[in-house]
């Protein structure tokens, strides 16, 4: 399976512009990280922002993220408000298999752009962009099972709860948490939506 070479590296929804990171967004993604490291503790400590240490290491980051892009290993758009130009949340979009295809999604918002609604328009804009572009037959979304505000997401966007596997992350502090599974496939992201809209 590939990507047609026509797909569009830039996207815009009703509020946001979304693109792939690039070089020369070092310093930003550095600072974004930096500003949630303690926002992203609870359910994104894995999150590769919050691996590097420097400005340096951040621009390195943002540069093998681009790569892997053109190389079609993954997928990670940055998402910024049109109006104030500020950055408002992150979409990754990972291939489980090319063949399927089948892709994974996560997410994370600002700390200071929480329920306003960007990471649902944000994930709903990548939804289009792995259905119409990537041709998915089905995309997946796991969530820790008390991040309610991921599960309302998942649900806005059409999403199923598929499953739950218990204890499946242990935590720093010795605790488990258990996750929950869910799935979107591509003849029910080609139905009409009658979710009414919901800030978060």
């Amino acid at each position: 399976m590939t990507i047609d070479n026509s797909t569009p590296t830039r996207f815009e929804s009703e509020r946001l512009i979304l693109r792939p990171y690039q070089a020369g967004d070092g310093a930003m993604y550095y600072a974004v990280g930096q500003k949630n490291r303690q926002h992203l503790q609870r359910y994104e400590a894995d999150n590769v922002i919050l691996t590097v240490k420097n400005e340096q290491e951040a621009e390195a980051l943002v540069q093998e993220l681009a790569a892997d892009w053109a190389a079609r290993k993954c997928f990670f758009l940055g998402a910024w408000d049109k109006l104030s130009g500020e950055f408002v949340a992150q979409v990754y979009i990972g291939v489980v298999n090319w063949d399927t295809p089948e892709f994974e999604i996560g997410f994370f918002v600002d700390q200071d752009h929480e329920g306003q609604g960007y990471v649902t328009e944000s994930v709903r804009a990548a939804l289009d962009f792995v259905f119409e572009h990537l041709q998915a037959q089905r995309v997946s979304l796991r969530c820790n099972a008390t991040n309610l505000r991921s599960q309302r997401v998942a649900e806005r966007c059409g999403f199923t709860r598929e499953g739950l596997l218990r204890q499946e992350r242990r935590h720093p502090d010795g605790s488990f948490s258990d996750s929950l599974i869910y799935g979107l496939l591509r003849r029910e992201w080609a139905e009409p939506s009658t979710t009414p809209p919901h800030p978060g």
